[in-house]
């Protein structure tokens, strides 16, 4: 007779993130159990696995995102960290319905945390291996190949369905987005959340990055934090060339150095998607500058190969002390010593060139302070708040009552106006993001801008304010889609305040093609 299943009543109870166990855990007579978490969707019932879940929330308020798939509600502040949160109800084509107080949002770690808002979560119960049916078995609505297997005669049910998460998104949402490119949303916090908590012996936890073309690896443990590179990196006098300056971080000078050219690689300028990894150990702590970061590799320790012996005596690649052969060998991670990285002559003279300058300290802090901060304009769009740097915005003025409008002008143009003898021409942001029209009043304003040589005027519902916001505030927006991450490259996520300002990017507010075409409208 098989044994009862535990069913722990969940619909009003939020959990953490360490799992829920029944006392008959320690009943040896039940034999290999799997944890899951029961839920509904609509009128079917679906399980996830307990190890990825983080914790079960109310569904939080959200900001929305412009130019994403209509599954994604917006982006939440959980604990200072930026959450996605996505519908499943409209992942699996259903008739929307306003959240009510058994609705929640299921928080997984697939990378980085998601949050899936479902009907109601049912239970946490735990299932033996036999109770676990091939996904062949099933008929429904739902697409199989989004499935691992069914749960039988569990909480009540029949069959229960088990989602697999990581298949629902790489079907639903395009490519460049969330799973495809996690490396480009994952923050800091996202990157080291609780995995640097987990501590299984049998798995390594490694950050991967790409440098070259190539990729690598570190462990989580010595990686304190993840950046971006600020706009400004103060150089440090008469210092090699793989030391690239020095930057503050939180009051403190971090010296950066260049991994391509510890590595004797060709350089390359640093763009939107460059990172640094700042690695430290035994208290000293050094800024790397990569390519990008991927995402949090959890590796078995058994796929970690040591270095064939010819490339081990290689004083080029000494910071290398293993290889993960990934994807049935398909994918080559080359995992590198975080303590031989320090003890790198590069690095060493970086932290030797940014200590012993005298009275360098205290200059470089200064400057370095006053390029911690970023200002922006601040403007709104319905609910939303959106923000641009202050030095890419020419001017703001008042809407006129009437455009001049342009026979065969791209259907994006609102019209032009006279802005002291030069013809504007003036698009409405609204419909860029893709938002409803609302009536002319007077609180909107004409934010000017040049992109590419051309002057361009866009009309936003008003302007807030004029924000000195810390760099540290600033983290990559999580990548929704490749038009929204192009645009909308970054988020100000200001917890003490419960604001999320998404900031756009003014030179990709347009298009090559509809640059050539407003061209001749100016």
């Amino acid at each position: 007779m098989r044994p009862e299943t535990k069913v722990n009543d969940m619909s009003q109870e939020t959990v953490p993130n360490s799992p829920v166990v029944g006392d008959e855990g320690d009943d040896d007579s039940l034999g290999q159990v799997q944890q899951y978490v029961t839920f509904t969707v609509g009128k079917e019932v679906f399980a996830v696995e307990m190890l990825p879940v983080q914790e079960i929330i109310r569904v939080p308020e959200v900001v929305r995102v412009p130019l994403t798939p209509p599954a994604l509600n917006g982006l939440a502040n959980l604990r200072g960290n930026v959450l996605p949160i996505i519908c499943l109800r409209t992942l699996f084509q259903l008739e929307p319905r306003e959240a009510d107080d058994a609705t929640r949002a299921i928080v997984l770690n697939l990378g980085q945390p998601l949050g899936f808002v479902v009907d109601r979560v049912a239970s946490v119960i735990m299932v033996e291996d036999e109770q676990i049916e091939p996904v062949s078995n099933v008929q429904t609505t739902i697409d199989t190949q989004l499935l691992t297997g069914l749960l039988k005669q569990v909480g009540g049910h029949e069959l229960v369905m088990i989602i697999d998460f990581a298949s629902l998104i790489r079907d639903s949402f395009s490519e460049n987005s969330l799973l495809q490119r996690m490396t480009n949303s994952a923050g800091p916090m996202a990157l080291l959340g609780d995995e640097a908590e987990d501590e299984a012996s049998d798995e390594l936890q490694l950050v991967s990055f790409s440098v070259a073309g190539q990729e690598y690896a570190i462990a989580i443990e010595d990686v304190q934090e993840i950046v971006q590179v600020p706009a400004d990196i103060v150089s440090v006098p008469k210092s090699a060339s793989h030391v690239r300056g020095v930057m503050t971080l939180r009051q403190r000078l971090l010296p950066l150095v260049s991994l391509r050219e510890m590595f004797q690689l060709p350089g390359q300028a640093t763009d939107e998607r460059s990172r640094i990894l700042v690695v430290s150990l035994s208290g000293v702590s050094v800024g790397i500058i990569l390519d990008s970061v991927n995402e949090v590799l959890r590796v078995p320790a058994n796929l970690l190969e040591a270095m064939p012996p010819m490339l081990a005596r290689d004083q080029a690649m000494a910071e290398i002390t293993g290889l993960c052969r990934l994807q049935e060998g398909k994918r080559l991670v080359s995992v590198v010593s975080a303590e031989r990285l320090l003890n790198h002559q590069a690095v060493q003279k970086a932290l030797t060139t940014t200590t012993k300058e005298p009275g360098m300290d205290e200059e470089l802090l200064d400057q370095a302070e006053n390029d911690d901060e970023e200002q922006l304009v601040v403007f709104r769009l319905g609910n939303e708040e959106y923000g641009v740097p202050i030095d890419s915005v020419q001017e703001i003025v008042r809407v006129p009552e009437n455009l001049t409008h342009v026979p065969k002008a791209p259907p994006f143009v609102e019209g032009v106006m006279n802005l002291r003898g030069v013809v504007l021409p003036v698009i409405d942001q609204r419909r860029r993001f893709g938002l409803p029209r609302i009536e002319a009043n007077d609180r909107q304003r004409i934010m000017v801008f040049v992109i590419k040589n051309l002057r361009t005027g866009f009309i936003v519902d008003s302007v807030a304010e004029v924000l000195k916001i810390s760099r540290t505030l600033i983290e990559p927006a999580p990548v929704l889609s490749s038009e929204q991450q192009r645009l909308f490259g970054r988020v100000a996520n200001l917890p003490a305040q419960k604001r999320m300002i998404q900031l756009v990017e003014p030179r990709q507010i347009l298009a090559d093609r509809e640059l050539d075409a407003l061209s001749s409208v100016a």
